[in-house]
């Protein structure tokens, strides 16, 4: 689903924003028209006011202005201050003469994002295919910018079928990614999930056959035997060998794939370390899902979503 509101740091209009600031003419065009904006923030001042480089001149976020909720309280400064040495997105709303005799712009971020509320965000419903920054991991999920700087929380259930010990395997902060709209509450908390679009079981498991070799990453270790990831949607079970830590790479042998159980019997061939590199992730070119069905039909259990 396309938006005028994209995450920050998303990319086009970071660059867009750049031949407004080649001259103060531009940057007043800029405010005369309404024209939303992005820059960097260099400095969180004592007062906690985001400073914006704007190129021929300086850029000033009141605190207040900085996002919505922070006045009432309902958002803390550590939102503003973690904002330094990346995008932000604003409108130009007036311009002032500091002490020294230069001029600088007074910004507003909140409008945007108050913007981006009622123009974008209200228009969204369940099963909606949204683009998405990931900006924090924690071991509970994700939480990813949907527009404008406007937070969204990815819970580690819904990043993908197969079990993960942390988001990080899955994600790096400023990664750009799709997802789905799971929920949005009454008080405008979004959350979302991304397994719906990784693929069901049949469409992963085609890429891999009975008597192949193939590389995977260790994800679970059990008594009875540890879960090896193929794929990010899709995982098999080797048996138990002493020696393997979660996170190792691993080549395994493919003994067997039975789709009414929904399982790959694997070998472990070697396990190895190596340094995990999050997913650069190709998604399905759709705008919408009312449902999905991962598990086969002919499969004893049954994974599903309805949105």
């Amino acid at each position: 689903m396309k938006t005028l509101f994209p995450p920050e740091d998303f990319g086009a209009l970071f660059a867009k924003s750049q031949s407004y600031f080649t001259s103060e003419a531009h940057l007043r065009e800029a405010k005369v028209k309404h024209i939303l904006l992005e820059s960097r923030a260099l400095l969180g001042d004592r007062e906690h006011n985001l400073h914006v480089d704007l190129g021929v001149m300086e850029g000033i976020i009141p605190r207040e202005e900085c996002a919505i909720g922070i006045k009432e309280g309902e958002v803390r400064d550590i939102a503003i201050l973690s904002r330094v040495n990346k995008p932000v997105c604003f409108y130009i709303v007036d311009f002032k003469t500091a002490k020294d005799g230069k001029t600088y712009a007074v910004l507003s971020r909140k409008a945007v994002q108050e913007d981006c509320r009622r123009q974008y965000i209200s228009t969204l419903s369940a099963g909606d295919v949204i683009d998405a920054a990931v900006t924090r991991l924690e071991s509970f999920g994700a939480f990813c910018d949907v527009g404008a700087g406007i937070p969204a929380l990815l819970p580690i259930d819904s990043i993908c079928v197969s079990r993960i010990p942390h988001p990080k395997v899955r994600f790096v902060p400023g990664q750009n990614i799709k997802a789905i709209v799971k929920s949005i509450d009454a008080d405008g908390k979004i959350t979302l999930s991304h397994k719906e679009l990784l693929g069901t079981w049949e469409e992963n498991v085609a890429h891999f056959a009975a008597g192949e070799t193939v590389p995977g990453i260790v994800r679970s270790i059990e008594k009875y035997g540890i879960f090896i990831e193929l794929a990010p949607n899709l995982a098999g079970l080797a048996e138990y060998t002493a020696g393997v830590q979660e996170g190792e790479s691993a080549s395994v042998y493919i003994k067997s794939i039975c789709p009414e159980k929904m399982k790959i019997k694997l070998i472990l061939v070697d396990h190895f370390s190596e340094a995990q590199v999050p997913n650069a992730y190709t998604y399905p070119d759709i705008s919408h899902l009312d449902s999905w069905q991962y598990s086969p039909k002919s499969s004893e259990k049954q994974i599903s979503s309805v949105f």
